[in-house]
């Protein structure tokens, strides 16, 4: 349901009895102040920033729980609150519907109280008596004359969520979806893109914690130092493979926690560690030749985490950085951030270039380069325990949108490769619309008939499956030009 559609406009007055109608967002504040624990009224206020910006949770919550005064537990209780409503957000949404008479008269503001609750009391299993207390008093919070809508609203929901998930899960696709917190839509995609029992697996795991990777920088630190580090800092430290390949230089990590440690801190800070996923270090490693490329151009560079991955993968290979790096973004305040980026982590040498990505050859005046390198924009499937809100933003549409820009992508930068180099394509999302379907049309594109497909880690293509504890879900491709034609 979209809770930012208009009221009702046809003259009715609210009903009096039955299931709840209405609430207001300019409500009279005289009333009672709200008794909501601070924790929800912190989650309430991170979820309203959420909607109204269309930003990530977790920068929101970088930005208002963690700096906090709040006690420990209440800041992980509301972290735990807010990624839990954005993650589910559709589904809390038909359940508010269902416990509402008129949900289209619902503010937003009274909405984003009702999720939380909502939340609370079908995904964590809280006690109805106490979530329906809580509730209200979010409700209050916000709209205080609509607390009346909220205790009815809560009520009614309490028998709604005794159906809930409206069918077997273990047998009824639809009520997996909502248990797991997807859009039907989305579900159904998945379940054809990589099949019934790997799509239930990807759809479990979207909703577990991020496991915490983080790379050394072998230009700035030394060998040992950030284990050595972090193992001082009372963190475990694990080297890491994945999906069969090792990945030099990356360290899983744990408790998560420990990036609050003063050390571990000034460790970011100085240039010497990056945090970055298991799977973005493993494509920035495969996609790197065996012999060091005369020149890399990397395309969609954004704030250069895998220009710092590349290099760093470099240095390891052939004990130096890379001779001639140009990294491309079509913003210039994104390139200007990864300049900076770049140096913080000793590599001052990366040209920084603003150009339209679509019409490379042009904008690059017919360079040529050994490695092409497109960090292609995508849906980002693959990181949704990152970014769990992913999920209800996305639409087929914009399937569609990104993967005609992603062959776009590729059919430019493929002039830009020199006879005999190669040109890697990576994304961080599982659907084949943007992932083989893309490699298929290139390939077949007057472009693409100068490359072949190569192989990366020793595979036609690079693509971990996302289940409990893994990394990210990316893939990767390489092609080699073999013609000028």
């Amino acid at each position: 349901m979209d809770s930012s559609r208009s009221p009702r406009s046809d003259g009715r007055r609210p009903a009096r009895s039955g299931r709840p109608r209405g609430g207001s967002q300019h409500a009279d504040r005289r009333s009672a102040p709200s008794q909501a624990s601070p924790a929800r009224l912190a989650a309430l206020d991170a979820c309203r920033i959420v909607r109204e910006r269309s930003a990530y949770a977790q920068d929101v919550i970088q930005a208002t729980i963690d700096r906090s005064h709040m006690a420990p537990e209440d800041r992980a209780f509301a972290t735990l609150l807010v990624l839990g409503v954005v993650s589910t957000e559709g589904v809390l949404d038909e359940l508010i519907d269902r416990s509402l008479r008129s949900p289209r008269d619902v503010k937003p503001d009274v909405r984003d109280a009702l999720r939380v609750a909502a939340y609370e009391m079908v995904f964590l299993k809280k006690e109805p008596y106490a979530v329906v207390d809580q509730g209200v008093e979010l409700v209050r919070a916000v709209a205080p004359r609509a607390a009346g809508l909220g205790n009815a609203a809560l009520r009614a929901l309490t028998r709604v969520a005794a159906e809930f998930p409206f069918g077997d899960p273990a047998t009824d696709d639809a009520a997996f979806a909502r248990l797991c917190g997807f859009p039907q839509w989305l579900a159904e995609l998945l379940v054809r893109d990589l099949g019934p029992e790997a799509a239930r697996a990807f759809m479990r795991a979207s909703n577990d914690p991020a496991p915490l990777f983080v790379a050394d920088n072998p230009l700035k630190a030394q060998p040992g130092e950030v284990a050595a580090e972090l193992e001082r800092a009372k963190a475990s430290v694990e080297p890491v493979a994945v999906d069969g390949v090792s990945v030099e230089g990356c360290l899983r990590v744990a408790p998560a926690r420990v990036l609050a440690d003063g050390r571990i801190r000034h460790l970011i800070d100085q240039g010497k560690m990056l945090v970055s996923d298991a799977s973005s270090q493993a494509v920035a490693s495969l996609i790197l030749p065996e012999r060091m490329p005369a020149s890399l151009l990397e395309v969609g560079a954004g704030r250069g985490t895998k220009t710092i991955l590349l290099e760093g993968a470099a240095v390891r290979r052939w004990g130096e950085p890379l001779h001639a790096h140009a990294a491309v973004d079509n913003h210039p305040f994104k390139v200007k951030l990864l300049k900076e980026r770049a140096s913080e982590y000793g590599l001052d040498s990366v040209e920084g270039i603003v150009a339209d990505a679509t019409r490379l050859q042009g904008d690059l005046e017919g360079r040529e380069f050994d490695l092409v390198f497109i960090d292609a924009p995508c849906s980002g499937l693959g990181t949704l325990r990152r970014h769990p809100e992913i999920r209800w933003r996305i639409t087929p549409a914009h399937i569609d949108d990104l993967a005609r820009t992603q062959l776009a992508l590729l059919r430019s930068a493929a002039a830009c490769v020199s006879v005999g180099g190669t040109l890697a394509y990576a994304t961080c999302t599982v659907t084949r619309k943007e992932n083989f379907d893309v490699v298929k049309a290139f390939l077949a594109s007057s472009e693409g008939s100068a490359f072949a497909l190569a192989p990366i880690g020793g595979r036609s293509c690079f693509a971990p499956q996302l289940v409990p504890g893994s990394s990210d879900a990316h893939f990767a491709v390489l092609f080699v030009k073999n013609s000028d034609r």
